[in-house]
């Protein structure tokens, strides 16, 4: 495979880039290898300098990489500047906090003393997706370079100059060689640096397709693994809430990096009742949404990242229809350059309907009527998918009560706010295992190991 640069906004090629060869990549493995045997025992003050000194970076050059970003797959600018900047703040969360996170735990046995340490595994496989091209990236390298691992990483094919961009980003932070290695490879490729014994972890964010094929793989070498996949959240509106503050929160929730979020608000499941009213404003707020190039500010709906994205997605849309659903509005991809699609709502979808499972990443709304609060928990669950969800209703109590009834590993109640370093990120079902972010984040690919003393005659 190839790892090409194109604009997304014109579907001109930028640049394109070469997979390395066996030899190169034996070379990377060889060298993370070696770093981490040093890297490891380094002391948290200096892997926090390197990696407070990358966050630095990231905030002194945002427009750099945000211009990256938004090239290479067509994030609006505003938020591409929004995305270098969380990334800082999340490498700078793990170098805050990484000591305090791993300091050993004291135990406490019938006789004698116990504690546990933490140390880590070693060298790290990650392989990350193109819709997040910093975020995703600051997630794990932030907390595993911390902790004393090494990473290499595949990133997506659709955004080379940005992992080169980040690569380099550690490279001038002072990180030694092997530290953070950026690994243009082919599938073939990653499938081998799975299989080599020098990898001790494998960490994946990307499609349910993808998480089997590469969970398998670590399984069959007994190595540990953290999948981050799809979602298909719902956003439910109960009777009593506030339109006012919900509106724009839908509007976020599905329209947010163009819709290519994995725990974007997907399924708008609203109570009968207020379900009218609900989707009159939310109708009016999307469609005041006007398409232009993502680098001009004044933009409020781009293109999707590829056209491979688009006619996917325009796929699922005219499949869905086949089957029963309505479009209210949009449905095809707009009339202009670039891979622009139309902010779609489809209605009455029924359980045999294909839509009624399917994620759909980008500008769709499915939307759902039910009678009460019970049916909107029950259509909440009936998802293959469970990473987050939202609730919105002006009673916090109740709010807290749907919340615990969703099975997702993320609930929010009247927000969809998880643009916070302390806030674990993970789901549950087809959405994946393991977490990242957080206390929770740094934990993952550490030894937790017992360490036991007591003065004790051995059993007869």
């Amino acid at each position: 495979m190839a790892y090409q640069s194109i604009n997304p906004n014109n579907g001109e090629v930028h640049k394109t880039f070469e997979t390395i060869s066996a030899v190169q990549l034996e070379n990377s493995l060889a060298t993370a290898d070696a770093c981490f045997k040093t890297w490891k025992n380094t002391s948290y003050r200096e892997r926090a300098a390197i990696t407070t000194r990358a966050a630095k970076l990231l905030r002194e050059k945002v427009d750099y990489f945000a211009e990256l970003a938004t090239l290479e797959m067509g994030k609006r600018i505003d938020e591409a500047r929004g995305e270098v900047l969380f990334s800082a703040d999340i490498l700078s969360y793990y170098a805050d906090h990484a000591e305090e996170f791993l300091e050993p735990v004291k135990l406490n046995p019938k006789v004698g003393e116990a504690h546990m340490e933490s140390s880590p595994l070693g060298v790290l496989f990650c392989v990350e997706p193109w819709n997040f091209p910093y975020y995703q990236l600051a997630r794990v390298a932030g907390a595993q370079l911390m902790a004393g691992n090494v990473i290499v990483v595949k990133h997506a094919g659709c955004v080379p100059q940005c992992a080169i961009a980040f690569e380099k980003l550690w490279i001038d932070a002072g990180a030694p060689a092997g530290a953070y290695t950026n690994l243009l490879i082919t599938h073939e490729q990653s499938g081998a640096v799975i299989d080599d014994p020098r990898i001790k972890g494998v960490a994946l964010t990307g499609s349910v397709a993808a998480g089997k094929v590469v969970a398998a793989r670590a399984g069959k070498n007994l190595k540990k693994s953290s999948m981050e996949l799809g979602g298909s959240d719902a956003f439910i509106v109960l009777e009593d809430a506030d339109l006012e503050k919900t509106i724009p929160w839908a509007v976020w929730g599905r329209m947010f990096n163009g819709g290519q979020t994995c725990c974007a608000a997907k399924r708008f499941i609203v109570v009968d009742s207020i379900a009218d009213a609900f989707i009159a404003q939310f109708k009016s707020a999307l469609s005041a949404l006007k398409p232009g190039d993502p680098m001009d500010p004044k933009t409020t709906h781009g293109p999707l990242s590829s056209e491979a994205a688009l006619l996917q997605l325009t796929q699922q849309v005219d499949t869905a229809v086949q089957h029963g659903a309505k479009l209210l509005m949009g449905g095809k991809r707009i009339n202009r350059p670039g891979s622009f699609m139309e902010i779609t709502i489809l209605t009455d979808i029924e359980p045999d309907n294909p839509a009624f499972r399917d994620e759909f990443f980008g500008p769709v709304v499915s939307f759902y009527r039910v009678k009460d609060e019970a049916a909107a928990i029950e259509l909440a669950n009936d998802s293959d998918f469970g990473l987050g969800g939202s609730v919105f209703t002006k009673d916090v109590a109740r709010g807290k009560r749907v919340a615990s009834q969703v099975d997702t590993g993320m609930m929010f109640i009247n927000n969809i706010d998880w643009t916070d370093a302390e806030l674990p990120f993970g789901g549950v079902k087809y959405s994946g295992y393991g977490r990242e972010l957080g206390n929770m984040g740094i934990q993952e690919f550490m030894n937790k190991k017992l360490v036991r003393f007591a003065e004790l005659d051995a059993p007869a």
